[in-house]
């Protein structure tokens, strides 16, 4: 139980890095960082919803890991 809490907590706390990272790197060089000034391949509101589950997950997963016995 607790190597399934940690995963999911490693991957959860990732998902509230990378979908940040990667849409301001996109905003920043553009798309797949080709031409600059171009929409992002990702919508705000996706990153948002990704950043939210993921979130939601880590306060779930962590008390399960990180608890001091």
């Amino acid at each position: 139980m607790k190597t399934i809490a940690m995963v999911v907590g490693i991957l959860a706390l990732a998902g509230t890095i990378v979908p940040a990272a990667l849409f301001f790197f996109e905003s920043l060089w553009g798309p797949l960082f080709g031409a600059a000034g171009t929409a992002p391949t990702v919508s705000l509101t996706v990153v948002k919803t990704v950043m939210l589950g993921s979130a939601i997950a880590w306060f779930a997963a962590a008390p399960f890991w990180m608890k001091v016995e």
